[in-house]
C-alpha cells in the first residue's frame, strides 16, 4: 500500500506529530529519513526490507559502508547519505550525553562500560580510548588513543602518557574493544598494560584499570573477571 492510501493517522510524519517520536517504531523512523519508496515499494516496506537485510539491529545498519547502502535496491546515493548522517549523529548523541554529561567519580569497571560502550557498539575493528582523570577520580578528557584492525591495534604509550600530562591527569583507566565478542585479553593486552602501567608509574600517574569491551560483557584488568552486562 502507498503512503498516501493509508490512513492519515497511520503514516509517520502524521504519527509523530500526533503521538510523539517515540512511539515510531524502526521501520517508521527510517521511513521518514528516506522519505519515498520505490515502483515496486512504498517507502514503509523499503524501510522494513532495509532492517530485515540487517536482521532487525541498528548496530548492523549502522555498520554498513556507503557502497554498500548504495547496492540496496531503491537507495539512493542521497537516501545512503541521510541513513548514514542520521546514525552517526545518534553515535555522537550518546557519546556525547553518556560521557562529557557524567560528574561522578568513575570508581568501577562497571561505569566504565556503560559509558564507553556506545562508542564501541557493532564497531568491527578496535580501537583504544582513555579515560583521563583527577585526584578525585572525576572525568577530565575521553581520548582515542588508536584504532586497529578486527584483531589488533597498537598501543601508543609516549602518546598516552603525552595526554596525561597535558591534561594534568593523576590516573588513567584505558579501554579497548574486541569485536570478536571475546574479552579475554591476549597476551599482547597484558604485555602493553604491565609496561604502561610501569612506565606511568614512572611519571606519578596511576593506571586505574584497563577494561576489554564487547557488546555484552566486558574484561577488568584490576577485578580479573569478565562480566555480563
Amino acid at each position: 500500500m502507498k503512503l498516501k492510501e493509508m490512513c492519515a493517522s497511520e503514516r509517520p510524519r502524521e504519527k509523530m506529530m500526533h503521538s510523539g517520536v517515540d512511539s515510531l517504531s524502526n521501520g517508521e523512523l527510517l521511513a521518514i529519513l528516506l522519505r519515498s519508496g520505490t515502483k515496486e515499494y512504498s517507502v514503509l516496506e523499503l524501510s522494513q526490507k532495509i532492517l530485515s537485510d540487517c536482521d532487525g539491529k541498528l548496530c548492523t545498519l549502522s555498520n554498513k559502508s556507503f557502497r554498500q547502502l548504495c547496492s540496496i535496491s531503491g537507495i539512493s546515493v542521497s537516501k545512503a547519505c541521510t541513513i548514514m548522517a542520521s546514525l552517526e549523529l545518534g553515535r555522537r548523541f550518546m557519546n556525547e550525553s553518556q560521557v562529557y554529561g557524567y560528574q561522578h567519580p568513575i570508581t568501577s569497571a562497571r561505569t566504565v562500560y556503560e559509558l564507553m560502550l556506545p562508542t564501541f557498539k557493532g564497531i568491527k575493528h578496535e580501537e583504544i580510548w582513555a579515560l583521563l582523570l583527577n585526584r578525585a577520580n572525576k572525568l577530565i578528557r575521553r581520548q582515542l588513543i588508536g584504532t586497529g584492525s578486527d584483531s589488533e591495534a597498537i598501543m601508543d604509550i609516549k602518546q598516552i602518557i603525552r595526554c596525561c600530562l597535558d591534561c594534568h591527569a593523576s590516573s588513567i583507566i584505558l579501554i579497548h574493544n574486541h569485536p570478536s565478542g571475546n574479552p579475554l585479553p591476549s597476551a599482547a593486552d597484558i604485555n602493553q598494560t604491565s609496561a604502561l602501567r610501569k612506565a606511568l608509574k614512572l611519571c606519578d600517574i596511576n593506571l586505574v584499570d584497563h577494561v576489554i569491551i564487547c557488546d555484552d560483557c566486558f574484561y577488568s584488568f584490576s577485578e580479573e573477571v569478565v562480566r555480563k552486562s
